[in-house]
C-alpha cells in the first residue's frame, strides 16, 4: 500500500480566490442520506461475487436498518406533519424514498434471491405449492406447536383493539357470520408469539431433493379458519407495526436514572406508531381499519410482497448453514506487534501497540484485561462500557477483579440505544459485588472507549491504557473495522486518568496534553485545524485533509470543510453512512471528494489526518462528526505519536480505502452515489480483501 506522501501529493481542481464569496450551497438531507446508505447495502444483494446466503444476510441487514430508521428518525417528521408545521413535504419525501427502497428490497427477494435459492435446492414452500404429505405434516405441526399458543381476539366493546407490540407479527381477519353470542363482530386480531420460529424445516422424508422450509406466517394463514369455528374468513392479512422507540428520559427530573430507564424500557414496545406493514393483497377495508387504530396517514402503509419482516429470514441462514454459500471462514491473526502469552506490561514499556480489527484479533485486548485482573501488582482497573453485549467476557473479568480485591471503577452508559437493558444488568451486577459504578455526566452519553490499568512497580505507580474507536464487544469486534491502541505513555495515561476522575467526581476537567475530549475541546480543536489549513492553502501551501468516519452531519464542521476546500485544501472523506456535505459541486466543493465503503465488514473506524505540507498529524477517535457526538456525548480523540504506527494506519485505513474500486461508492453533486471505478488498465482493488490477505492466519480459507 502507498505511503503518507501519496496523501500529500493528491491534488484536485484549484480552489477559489480568497476574496470570492459564492452563495452558500444547500447541504444534503440527513435522512435521505441514511436511506441512500441502505441502498448501497442493498446493492450487495445483486453482486455475484457475494455468496448466496451472505446476499440474503445483506437483505436482512437492510430490513433491520429500516426498522431502526423508523423507530428513531420518523416520529418527529410524522408529528410535524400532524401539527401542520411545514413537516408534511418532508414526511412525504422521506416516505416516498422509503417506499421505493422497500419495493426494491422485495423485488430482489422475489425475483433474484428466491430463484437462486431454488437452483441451490433451497426453497420456502408456499401453501399452494405443498403436496398432500407436506400439507398433512404442516397441519400436524400447526395443531401441535402453534395452535396452543394462539388466542384470537374478536373485537367488540368488551374486547377493544389489543395493544400490539413494536415489530411483532400479527394477523387481522375479517369474518362473516355471527359469533357464539349472535353478534356481528367482524374483525379479529391474532397475535403471533415471538417464541415461535419464523422458518420451519420440513423433514427430509418430505423433501424429494434439496432442503425445504415453510414460513410460520404461511402455516398460520393456511389454518386461520380453524381458529374461528362456525364462521367464514372473508379477508385476512399479516401485519406489523413499528413504533417510536427512542427512549427519552428527562434526566434532570429523575432521582435515579437507572430505575427511570428500566421503567421506560417496559413501555418502549408500545410507543407511538410510525409505520404499518401489511401483505400486498390486504383489503382496503382492513388497511383503513388498521390506519384508524394506529392513527397513521396513508403514507405510513407499506404493502409488501412477502414476509412483513424480512429480518427474520436470518433464521434461514442459520438453518441452511452451507459453507459453500457463505463467506469463506476468516481467522484473524494475533496482532503482529505482540506474542501470545507475553507480558503485555513489559511489552508496552517498549512502545505503543496498535491493533487493526477485525483483521487482527480482539483477543489481545481481552488478554490485556485478563493480565491486569490476574496480576497481583495491579491495584485498579477503570473502564467505560457502552455496548458490550449480554454475555461479555470482559464484564466477567471485571467481576473477577473485584473478587480479587482490586479497585474497579466502571463508567456504564445506561442510554446506549437498544443496549440499555444489558448495561443496566451489568451495572447492577458489578455494583452488587462492590465495584464503583457511575453513569457519566448528567445530560451526556459517555461514548468514549477507554480502559485504564494502574499498577505498582517498585516504589512507583505506572499506568497502562487501551483506547479504541469501537466498543468492548468481542462479537462485533469480528465484524466491524476498528482500531485499538495500547500505550504506557505517561502523558496519555495521565490524561485518561484525569478524564475518569472527571466522569466520577464531576469536578472540572484540567487542561489535557494529548486527549481531545468532547463536549469540551474536540469540536473546537477540529475547527481550528481545518481553518489553519485553509489559511495555509490560501497562502499557497499544499494543505491536505483525509478523514474516515461513520457519519458527517455537523453543519459547522461541514461549512468549515467547504470553506477550506474553496481555499485549495485537498479533502478526501471516507464516510460510511450519512453525509450531508455535497461533494464535487462546481465552484463550491470541487476540492472535496466523498466515498463510502460497503464490504464484508462494517466500516467503523474513525481517523482524522491533517497536513500543511510540512507537518502531518493523525488522530484516532470514538466520535463521528455529528453535533450529538461533539456536544451531547463524552467522546475522545487522541494523536498517534509513534511514527511507524502512524504510517501503518495511514496506509491501511486511509490510502487503501481511497484506492478501493471494488467496495467503494463515490458521492455525486446531487447526493447520489455511483460505484467507484478503477484507474485505466488497473484491476479492481478491495481494501478489506487486501487486509484480510495481509493479516489472515496462514492456511485459513479467506478471500
Amino acid at each position: 500500500m502507498n505511503s503518507a506522501s501519496s496523501l500529500k501529493k493528491s491534488a484536485g481542481p484549484a480552489g477559489l480566490d480568497a476574496g470570492s464569496h459564492p452563495a452558500p450551497v444547500a447541504l444534503l438531507d440527513r435522512d435521505g442520506s441514511l436511506l441512500a446508505f441502505n441502498e448501497r447495502v442493498l446493492a450487495m444483494v445483486t453482486r455475484e461475487d457475494v455468496p448466496l446466503l451472505e446476499r440474503l444476510r445483506y437483505l436482512c441487514i437492510v430490513s433491520s436498518n429500516l426498522d431502526e430508521f423508523f423507530e428513531v428518525r420518523m416520529a418527529p417528521h410524522l408529528q410535524a406533519s400532524r401539527a401542520g408545521h411545514g413537516g408534511l413535504p418532508i414526511f412525504e419525501q422521506i416516505s416516498a424514498a422509503a417506499h421505493a427502497l422497500v419495493e426494491r428490497q422485495y423485488a430482489l427477494y422475489n425475483d433474484v434471491l428466491t430463484p437462486l435459492f431454488q437452483r441451490s435446492g433451497i426453497e420456502i414452500v408456499a401453501h399452494g405449492e405443498r403436496n398432500a404429505e407436506q400439507r398433512s405434516w404442516v397441519q400436524s405441526y400447526f395443531r401441535r406447536e402453534v395452535r396452543p399458543l394462539l388466542v384470537p381476539v374478536s373485537l367488540d366493546p368488551s374486547h377493544p383493539f389489543p395493544m400490539v407490540a413494536n415489530k411483532s407479527l400479527n394477523f387481522i381477519v375479517r369474518l362473516q357470520g355471527k359469533d357464539a353470542f349472535g353478534r356481528h363482530n367482524e374483525v379479529a386480531i391474532v397475535k403471533v408469539p415471538r417464541v415461535l420460529p419464523r422458518i420451519i424445516a420440513l423433514p427430509d422424508r418430505l423433501c424429494s431433493k434439496g432442503r425445504l422450509f415453510v414460513s410460520l406466517s404461511s402455516v398460520i394463514r393456511a389454518h386461520l379458519h380453524e381458529l374461528f369455528a362456525g364462521r367464514e374468513v372473508l379477508h385476512f392479512s399479516q401485519f406489523r407495526v413499528t413504533r417510536n422507540s427512542d427512549l427519552a428520559v428527562q434526566e434532570a427530573d429523575v432521582a435515579d436514572l437507572r430505575s427511570a430507564l428500566r421503567a421506560g424500557l417496559e413501555h418502549r414496545h408500545f410507543g407511538e406508531a410510525v409505520r404499518l406493514e401489511v401483505s400486498s393483497g390486504c383489503s382496503q377495508f382492513l388497511v383503513d381499519f388498521l390506519l384508524q387504530q394506529f392513527d397513521l396517514p396513508v403514507q405510513s402503509v407499506y404493502r409488501v410482497h412477502g414476509p412483513v419482516n424480512l429480518n427474520r429470514l436470518t433464521q434461514l441462514i442459520d438453518l441452511v448453514a452451507d459453507p459453500a454459500l457463505m463467506w469463506p471462514t476468516y481467522q484473524a491473526s494475533y496482532p503482529r506487534q505482540l506474542v501470545p502469552g507475553q507480558d503485555l506490561f513489559e511489552r508496552l514499556k517498549q512502545g505503543d501497540v496498535c491493533l487493526h480489527q477485525p483483521f487482527e484479533s480482539f483477543d489481545a485486548v481481552i488478554d490485556f484485561l485478563r493480565q491486569a485482573v490476574e496480576d497481583p501488582q495491579v491495584l485498579a482497573i477503570r473502564q467505560t462500557v457502552y455496548r458490550t453485549g449480554s454475555d461479555s467476557e470482559m464484564m466477567k473479568l471485571l467481576r473477577e477483579a473485584v473478587r480479587r480485591g482490586k479497585e474497579v471503577m466502571v463508567v456504564v452508559e445506561l442510554k446506549a440505544r437498544f443496549d440499555e437493558e444489558a448495561n443496566i444488568n451489568w451495572a447492577e451486577m458489578l455494583e452488587s459485588i462492590g465495584a464503583q459504578v457511575v453513569y457519566g455526566v448528567l445530560g451526556l452519553k459517555t461514548h468514549a472507549k477507554m480502559l485504564l490499568v494502574t499498577r505498582r512497580e517498585g516504589r512507583s505507580i505506572k499506568r497502562y491504557v487501551h483506547l479504541s474507536t469501537g466498543n468492548y464487544n468481542p462479537r462485533t469486534a469480528r465484524l466491524y473495522t476498528d482500531v485499538s491502541y495500547l500505550s504506557a505513555d505517561p502523558v496519555l495515561t495521565q490524561d485518561v486518568e484525569h478524564l475518569f476522575y472527571h466522569l466520577g467526581s464531576q469536578s472540572r476537567l484540567p487542561k489535557l496534553n494529548r486527549l481531545l475530549v468532547a463536549p469540551h475541546a474536540l469540536h473546537g480543536s477540529l475547527m481550528e485545524k481545518i481553518e489553519a489549513l485553509a489559511r495555509s492553502a490560501a497562502q499557497g501551501g499544499q494543505a491536505r485533509i483525509v478523514a474516515k468516519m461513520n457519519s458527517l452531519t455537523d453543519e459547522k464542521l461541514i461549512r468549515a470543510l467547504m470553506g477550506a476546500g474553496r481555499q485549495g485544501v485537498q479533502i478526501d472523506l471516507i464516510v460510511r453512512g450519512a453525509c450531508m456535505l455535497p461533494a464535487q459541486v462546481p465552484g463550491q466543493t470541487d476540492n472535496i471528494r466523498v466515498r463510502s465503503v460497503v464490504g464484508r465488514f462494517l466500516e467503523h473506524s474513525r481517523l482524522f489526518y491533517f497536513s500543511d505540507g510540512q507537518e502531518d498529524s493523525l488522530f484516532l477517535s470514538s466520535a463521528d462528526w455529528m453535533n450529538r457526538n461533539m456536544f451531547g456525548r463524552v467522546e475522545l480523540a487522541w494523536p498517534v505519536t509513534d511514527p511507524s504506527i502512524r504510517q501503518r494506519l495511514i496506509d491501511e485505513c486511509l490510502v487503501a480505502y481511497l484506492h478501493d474500486s471494488r467496495d467503494a461508492w463515490q458521492l455525486q453533486p446531487d447526493g447520489s452515489y455511483l460505484p467507484a471505478q478503477p484507474a485505466p488498465r488497473q484491476r479492481r482493488h478491495s481494501a478489506q480483501l487486501a487486509l484480510m490477505a495481509r493479516y489472515g492466519v496462514t492456511g485459513s480459507k479467506n478471500r
